[in-house]
């Protein structure tokens, strides 16, 4: 069990969240939920004692053994797979290496020598013997092959680092368990595996994220943090939606019903308090108008944006033919891509899926014009007009202007202040913010405005790479909303598997080795054809 009393975290003058009085127990898997900002990843680390509340308490019951997630996949490339296993176990870890130091030093004192036979006891009682076939067999576990678990950590591919990470903080046999965006930087593949993962492991959860589709596989209660303040709801995020919105219902429908009493009893009040006869009613009147309560019904920390896509002009038939591409980058032999041959129709709404590390960012590159293909071509049709939002848009703010000025380049009118500032408030932007510079914008906020850029300068093809990364539940459903309503051409990569089941009509699969498998139906459909459970 893992509890909070009334915990509060501040920066500055206004407090992030405060009176947050929550318990995690009993095995349950808590999607820990709210808008960006709203202090997720803070209430995290405070939970797991990476940092320190302004005011309150957390508590682990005794015994209970806290894991932990690391974020940092590539922060051990030069160490053995299986070390960085072991290193999930903390006082292990510290305690192997204290005794190895010594048993390494030629020169070891006997007080040394002393202190590495205490040190032995210590690896005894954390059952450190065994430590290396543990740490091997969670791996298997996992799907890293025995060959890698001696070898370096740089040497596992990218899609698979996440997965020596999750054996890390499972090593330790934790009772509770931390995981802050465990799906960041996975393939829809490697989110399958982590579902089933956690939903085999016997512990209580605690889990950020922005996929909701993984949200309903795993959890069985989420964790709302909205009006500064924390709230848990059974079920998974499909559940909490629909409770969320029937609570607020019935709130406003008792409000209303107690604005309606007020008014009727304010108006016996106003008609009979100088009658005589009936001043005794008017009293009593006037009591009950002090028991009723109107509940606060408090403003959302959540917003979601407006959002829609235009085309300035229509494709009718072909929108792009692709043949024979290969690409391989400058000093290497391996082709990223190989032989692709394959042709996109007007309207078609297009998944790109595979590995991490497959080529589906070089085949956005290529389709955008930002690479150019080692052989082959690609060719758009004369009214083609692409739109591209790459996966790190960070060159595209690397100016000193401010946001107005930013998004006035892509209004093709020399003055339109209106149409800039009202694109702006749609996606959150207004007031002073919009006189700041896109240098300090976070990730969420430069992926709204490449959306504004989009919707400025409305293309008959969208090619997005990741469009969802970096955003909060409410701006995904908006983005979702809107690319449903484009009647242009879209062709997306994602790892969101709500956002490819709900948009695509035609799953594009790169493969090891730069082929490709191309599939024409949706995502569900193309699950199923493989023998998948969607």
């Amino acid at each position: 069990m893992l509890a909070t009393s009334n915990v509060a975290i501040q920066f500055g003058a206004k407090p992030l969240f405060e009176q947050v009085t929550v318990k995690f127990s009993d095995g349950n898997r808590y999607g820990l939920i709210g808008a960006n900002g709203s202090g997720k990843s803070t209430l995290m680390k405070i939970l797991g004692s990476d940092l320190e509340a302004s005011a309150g308490d957390v508590m682990l019951q005794a015994g209970m053994r806290l894991g932990k997630l690391n974020q940092n996949q590539f922060g051990y490339e030069d160490e053995r797979v299986l070390d960085v296993v072991m290193r999930g176990h903390m006082e292990l870890w510290a305690a192997i290496k204290e005794r190895d130091a010594i048993y390494a030093n030629p020169d070891a004192t006997d007080d040394e020598y002393m202190k590495a036979a205490e040190l032995e006891g210590k690896v005894a009682e954390y059952g450190g013997y065994d430590a290396e076939a543990r740490a091997a067999s969670i791996l298997i576990d996992a799907g890293i092959e025995e060959s890698r678990h001696n070898g370096p950590m740089r040497e596992v591919p990218p899609g698979l680092k996440l997965r020596v990470l999750l054996a890390q903080a499972l090593f330790s046999r934790p009772d509770v368990l931390l995981l802050d965006e465990p799906t960041n930087n996975l393939d829809i593949n490697s989110i399958r595996w982590l579902e089933g993962a956690l939903n085999n492991y016997d512990a209580t959860m605690v889990i950020i994220s922005h996929d909701r589709h993984f949200l309903n596989q795993v959890c069985t209660h989420i964790a709302d943090l909205d009006f500064q303040q924390l709230k848990i709801y059974p079920g998974n995020y499909d559940d909490f939606m629909l409770a969320s919105v029937q609570a607020r219902e019935r709130v406003e429908s008792a409000n209303a019903k107690a604005k309606d009493r007020i008014s009727d009893l304010q108006e016996f009040v106003r008609r009979f308090s100088a009658n005589a006869s009936k001043a005794r009613q008017a009293t009593s009147r006037k009591k009950q108008l002090e028991k009723i309560k109107i509940e606060e019904i408090r403003p959302s920390s959540r917003q979601n944006p407006f959002i829609r896509f235009e085309q300035g002009r229509k494709l009718y038939r072909s929108a792009v033919t692709v043949e024979k591409l290969s690409f391989s980058y400058p000093k290497s032999d391996e082709k990223v891509l190989h032989n692709l041959s394959f042709e996109i129709e007007a309207g078609e709404r297009i998944a790109i899926i595979g590995p991490n590390g497959v080529g589906k960012t070089t085949l956005m590159r290529c389709l955008a014009g930002e690479l150019r293909p080692t052989a082959g071509r690609i060719s758009w049709v004369e009214n083609a007009q692409t739109g591209y939002m790459p996966q790190d848009p960070q060159a595209e703010f690397e100016t000193k202007m401010d946001l107005f000025s930013w998004m006035s380049q892509y209004t093709g009118k020399a003055d339109d202040d209106q149409l800039i500032r009202a694109t702006l408030g749609r996606l959150l932007f207004s007031g002073d913010e919009t006189k700041k510079s896109v240098k300090v914008l976070s990730g969420g906020e430069k992926g709204r405005m490449i959306y504004g850029k989009l919707m400025l300068t409305k293309p008959n093809v969208l090619l997005m790479d990741e469009p969802t990364n970096h955003m909060d539940m409410e701006t995904i459903e908006s983005l979702q909303i809107a690319l449903e309503k484009y009647v242009g051409t879209l062709v997306f990569v994602s790892h969101d598997r709500e956002f490819v089941g709900g948009l695509a009509t035609r799953i594009m699969e790169l493969k090891p080795g730069g082929g490709i498998s191309d599939f024409k139906g949706t995502y569900d459909e193309y699950l199923k054809g493989q023998g998948i459970d969607p």
